[in-house]
C-alpha cells in the first residue's frame, strides 16, 4: 500500500507557504526514502521573493525546500547496502540543488528522498529532534574545511594526531561554527573562534583552545594573540561583518593564507575577489557541494556514524522545538529571522 504523502509546498518566491498532498516518490539508484519525524529550519529556507532568484535562480515552482532531516528509513532503492529499512538517520535533502531541483527531495515533507551518501546513522539515544540540526550546517562546514577548493584539510578521524597548527572560525555560535569547530578538532588542528561572551563556555566544550569577544574593538588583536607563532592552517569567515575582520588576521599569519566565508552571495564574490590582492586565497562555499564529491561520504558514510555512536562528536547546536506539523514550519522562520544564538529551531513531523 503506497503512504500518503503531506508536504509544506511554496507556491512561488515571496508567497505563503501551503500544505498539500504530494505523491510518495519511491527511491532510484542509490537513493533512500525516509519517514521524516523532525526538520529544522535554516535562514535560506526564509528568504523574501527576490532572495529566492538570487540565491536560487534554477528552482522550480511550486517547490518543497528544507535541508535538514532526521527520521527511519522506509525504502531502498537499488545499490544501497549500507542502510536498511527500519534505521533511524538523519540526512540532507538536496532537494533544492541545481542538479537535483525536485520537490521530492525537499525535506519539509513526510516522506523524503534522500542521495543514500547523504546519510547517517544515529545512536538509539539521540532523538530525531536534536539530530535534524547537523545536516546543512555539518556539510557547510565540511565543504569550507575539507574540499580542495576551499581550506583542504586533512579529514576528520576519530583518533586524530595534533598537527601542531591552527584553525580560526569566525562566528563560532552559529549552527555551522559548532560544526566546523569540532570537524576542525576531530582533524587535528587547535582552534581558536569568535562568539559574544556568553557563549565563551558553549565553544570551549565544542574544543576550541581559546574563545575571543567578536565584539571588542580589539577581535583582530586578540586574536593574533591567541594565535601566537602558530601557523594558521586556514580561516573560515562565518556571519554578517565577518569577512573583513578574519581577513585581517588571516594576511598576517604565517602559513597557507586561505580563507574561506561561508556567505556565498554576489557581494560577498565580489568582496573576496578584491582581497585576493592582500595575499589571501579567498572562496565562497556552498554547503550542497560536498555531495558530488569524496567530502560527502567520508563525513556522512565513514566519519558521523562512529564519531555519533562513539560520542567523540555533538550534535550541535541545541535544537529549540517550536511546535509539531507542518504548519509550524513557517512559525519557525518567522522566529529565526529575530535571531537565535547557539541554538537551532526544530519541528516535529
Amino acid at each position: 500500500m503506497t503512504p500518503q504523502n503531506l508536504a509544506l509546498w511554496l507556491p512561488k518566491p515571496g508567497t505563503r507557504f501551503e500544505v498539500g498532498h504530494p505523491p510518495y516518490t519511491p527511491p532510484g539508484p542509490g537513493e533512500v526514502v525516509v519517514r521524516v519525524r523532525a526538520v529544522s529550519v535554516n535562514p535560506i529556507d526564509g528568504l523574501p521573493g527576490i532572495g529566492y532568484r538570487l540565491a536560487l535562480p534554477w528552482l522550480r515552482f511550486p517547490a518543497i525546500i528544507g535541508s535538514d532531516v532526521a527520521g527511519e528509513v522506509v525504502e531502498t532503492g537499488a545499490g544501497v547496502g549500507r542502510l536498511q529499512v527500519g534505521d533511524r538517520v538523519l540526512g540532507m535533502a538536496v532537494g533544492v540543488e541545481k542538479d537535483r531541483n525536485r520537490a521530492a527531495e525537499g525535506a519539509f515533507q513526510r516522506y523524503v528522498v534522500l542521495v543514500e551518501h547523504m546519510v547517517s546513522p544515529i545512536p538509539d539515544d539521540l532523538p530525531f529532534e536534536q539530530a535534524c540540526v547537523l545536516p546543512l550546517a555539518l556539510s557547510t562546514a565540511a565543504t569550507g574545511l575539507f574540499q580542495p577548493d576551499h581550506l583542504g584539510l586533512p579529514l576528520p578521524t576519530l583518533n586524530p594526531s595534533e598537527r601542531g597548527e591552527t584553525v580560526l572560525i569566525w562566528g563560532g555560535s552559529t549552527s555551522v561554527g559548532s560544526n566546523a569547530i569540532q570537524l576542525a578538532r576531530a582533524a587535528g588542528y587547535r582552534v581558536i573562534a569568535t562568539c559574544s561572551p556568553h557563549n565563551f563556555g558553549y565553544l570551549r566544550s565544542l574544543g576550541a583552545a581559546a574563545a575571543i569577544d567578536r565584539t571588542a574593538p580589539d577581535a583582530v588583536g586578540r586574536l593574533r594573540a591567541a594565535l601566537g607563532d602558530d601557523v594558521l592552517a586556514g580561516a573560515y569567515a562565518i556571519g554578517s561583518g565577518s569577512l573583513a575582520p578574519t581577513l585581517a588576521v588571516a594576511s598576517t599569519a604565517s602559513g597557507p593564507r586561505r580563507l574561506t566565508s561561508a556567505q556565498p552571495t554576489a557581494a560577498i564574490r565580489l568582496q573576496l575577489l578584491a582581497r585576493r590582492r592582500r595575499g589571501v586565497h579567498t572562496t565562497g562555499v556552498w554547503g550542497g557541494t560536498l555531495r558530488n564529491n569524496a567530502v560527502g561520504p567520508s563525513i556522512y558514510a565513514h566519519y558521523l556514524p562512529a564519531a555519533l555512536a562513539s560520542g567523540t562528536y555533538r550534535a550541535a547546536p541545541e535544537a529549540v522545538v517550536v511546535g509539531d506539523g507542518l504548519e509550524q514550519i513557517p512559525v519557525a522562520l518567522d522566529r529565526l529571522r529575530h535571531g537565535v544564538s547557539a541554538q537551532k529551531l526544530v519541528v516535529r513531523l
